[in-house]
């Protein structure tokens, strides 16, 4: 059993530990709010720009362009395919980095060409770790994501798409939604037609736009910076899950030393408690025994 003086030093030691894990709650919901506002602050130009791609399919309707399937054709395109893996640079959030990575994984098993692109550390020892050949490595961090950044990771896929090194183009990252976070993939390349198709609701443009030097011209320079809009919010979608994940974990560990300590008290008490009944024990016996040796003592001088 353990002694108090233990008990008191476990005691100590939960309550550091609660301030910690207190303290990197703290921060990951500051993190948090403070990637949600930049994304906020960003994506109504990413939203333009596909109201614009939108708006050159209801003008000029079919358009050959490299970033689309051509129509009629079937997704199973003969090639490699790149898949962009978005983890953290570390731990202590949950199952946030083996959803994402369990993602990937399952994803990589449909196919035979694989081209692996990663970004955080987690994923990157990860699949070192087990000998999966990564095709390029962003070295760096994960947090808190930039555009710069974005864009820096679209033109080096979008290098490879063009140079025909790769066919298809996935993204796995954690979808963040504010109340649950979801590992899940999505095609970036090539598009279908579909995915800008406009909605029944929207009229086609009566008076056609015209477009210098050509639509394909126009459209493959607008893809681009709506790609990189992509890959932000996926970046960004998966900080916030990362730091959702940890407030989660570390609310948890906080209420996990609440219950420790209020257990480590309840011994400690229990053993001061112990303490003072044996002492008072001990006191009363030697009283006691004080007691019945005076009377021994009376008794015999009476006898004399």
């Amino acid at each position: 059993m353990p002694s108090a003086k233990e008990i008191k030093d476990r005691i100590s030691s939960v309550r550091d530990t609660q301030k910690i894990t207190n303290a990197m709650y703290l921060i990951a919901s500051t993190k948090m709010r403070k990637a949600k506002a930049d994304l906020d602050r960003t994506m109504p130009y990413f939203s333009a720009l596909r109201g614009e791609i939108k708006r050159i399919f209801r003008t000029v309707g079919n358009i050959d362009s490299q970033y689309f399937f051509p129509e009629g054709s079937q997704e199973d395109l003969p090639g490699a395919c790149g898949y962009l893996v978005i983890t953290a640079d570390k731990g202590l959030a949950g199952a946030y980095n083996q959803n994402a990575i369990r993602e990937a994984q399952r994803l990589m098993d449909q196919h035979d060409d694989n081209k692996l692109f990663v970004v955080g550390e987690y994923g990157r020892q990860y699949f070192s770790s087990r000998g999966v050949p990564i095709e390029q490595s962003f070295l760096y961090t994960a947090q808190n994501p930039t555009l710069q950044r974005s864009r820096d990771i679209c033109y080096q896929l979008l290098d490879r798409y063009r140079a025909g090194e790769l066919v298809k183009i996935f993204v796995v990252y954690t979808d963040f939604s504010g109340l649950a976070s979801t590992a899940r993939s999505v095609r970036l390349l090539p598009f279908h037609h579909a995915h800008f198709a406009s909605a029944s609701s929207e009229k086609r443009v009566k008076v056609p736009f015209g477009f210098s030097p050509s639509v394909e011209t126009v459209l493959d320079s607008i893809i681009p910076s709506y790609v990189t809009g992509f890959i932000y919010s996926a970046l960004v979608d998966s900080f916030c899950s990362e730091q959702n994940e940890r407030m989660k974990a570390m609310d948890a560990a906080g209420k996990n030393a609440q219950e420790l300590l209020d257990d480590l008290t309840i011994q400690s008490n229990h053993m001061r408690q112990g303490a003072i009944t044996q002492e008072l024990t001990e006191i009363s016996a030697g009283a006691l025994g004080q007691r019945r040796r005076q009377e021994r003592q009376t008794e015999g001088g009476n006898m004399l």
